[in-house]
């Protein structure tokens, strides 16, 4: 097993900064996620830290040691791909073991770790196909059991199931969790999916434009987001962030609806307010209001079984708010939601920063 670090590390394509400079220390056996947009910088670090991509200052450092030159393949990493990159004329046992045969590894040894990583990955029927025989969902675990044969100090992933439908994203999600059990080695996964990164991760690395925004566990990032990128960035539906002033122990909303600010006590200054959509409670008509209340109107009406997804006119701007089915029938209706203050979130309004 082995420790990962990144010491200032940065990339340019010609004039062009796209990493301006990234620290990250990634523990022992340990499960990272690098998260965010597409064109964040995400893939380029993780080639960077392959060998792949030259990097254009920095250091990147295994169990201490920096190892920015050397070769892809004395790096002892094993990467896997978004597309699979199987050979098509070869058996899946032959794709499994065509590294080890390249660095001359004894038969028997071959035989011995392709049948543990099938036999982890549930595809040992399947190793006398060919790639063309098999779904996506099975490809990419050939793909993995390529990499687990390695026996490598750290495993890169690089969007690994954004090739696959909807449903076997999810059951490929679990069966990554089920590998990290039975494989527990250093890993730097890649995705843009922030529901992939929640669920995978012992920490998630937020970028934006190539900088590092938060880093922290999946709780951490969001409960307590440290921009308005995060916040935005992290939930289904993401946080909302009204346009308001902190005005002592009270924040105003652009309509003059005051709220108890969360805790605070500062001078006066524009903010956003962030409110987590599921913590938006509905009051039912001629219910008694307990505590402060918005008002709003329902823009559209998402039914999806067990909750409602409502988005809503509030002070002259639009929120989400996650509710219990059937409150909310269709788009027109007046809409009333408690608020409970130690829930809300405030952010500068010139930095995007958390107060």
């Amino acid at each position: 097993m082995a420790t990962l670090s990144l010491r200032r590390l940065r990339k340019t394509f010609g004039p062009v900064e796209v990493i301006p400079g990234v620290d990250l220390d990634v523990g022992d056996r340990e499960f990272v996620v690098l998260v965010g947009p597409s064109g964040c910088g995400k893939s380029t670090i993780l080639r960077m830290i392959s060998g792949l991509e030259e990097s254009s200052g920095g250091d990147i450092l295994i169990d201490g040691a920096v190892v920015n030159q050397r070769e892809p393949k004395d790096r002892d990493i094993a990467m896997v791909f978004q597309d699979y990159a199987l050979y098509p004329h070869m058996t899946v046992a032959e794709n499994m073991a065509f590294a080890l045969r390249y660095r001359g590894v004894a038969r028997a040894e071959i035989r011995s770790r392709v049948a543990h990583a099938a036999e982890v990955l549930d595809i040992t029927a399947l190793l006398a196909r060919t790639p063309r025989q098999l779904s996506g969902g099975q490809r990419q675990r050939v793909a993995m059991g390529r990499a687990i044969v390695r026996d490598p100090k750290i495993f890169l992933f690089d969007e690994p199931l954004s090739n696959l439908d909807a449903k076997l994203r999810v059951q490929m999600r679990t069966e990554i969790r089920k590998l990290r059990t039975r494989v527990p080695t250093t890993t730097v996964y890649v995705t843009h999916d922030q529901v992939e990164a929640m669920t995978l991760a012992d920490r998630i690395v937020i970028l934006n434009r190539g900088r590092v925004e938060q880093i922290g566990t999946p709780e951490e990032v969001y409960e307590t987001p440290a921009t308005i990128f995060v916040a935005a960035f992290i939930g289904a539906p993401p946080m909302n962030l009204l346009r308001a002033r902190l005005e002592g122990a009270r924040v105003v909303l652009d309509d003059g609806t005051a709220l108890p600010a969360p805790a605070h006590r500062h001078a006066n200054r524009a903010v956003w307010l962030g409110v987590r959509p599921e913590d938006l409670v509905w009051r039912p008509p001629g219910t008694p209001a307990i505590g402060p209340l918005l008002h709003g109107t329902a823009l559209t009406v998402e039914p999806l079984g067990a909750e409602t997804l409502v988005l809503l006119e509030v002070a002259g701007q639009e929120i989400s708010a996650r509710l219990p089915p059937r409150s909310v029938r269709r788009a027109g209706e007046a809409v009333a939601l408690a608020v409970d203050p130690a829930r809300l979130h405030l952010f500068d309004h010139e930095t995007g920063s958390r107060i």
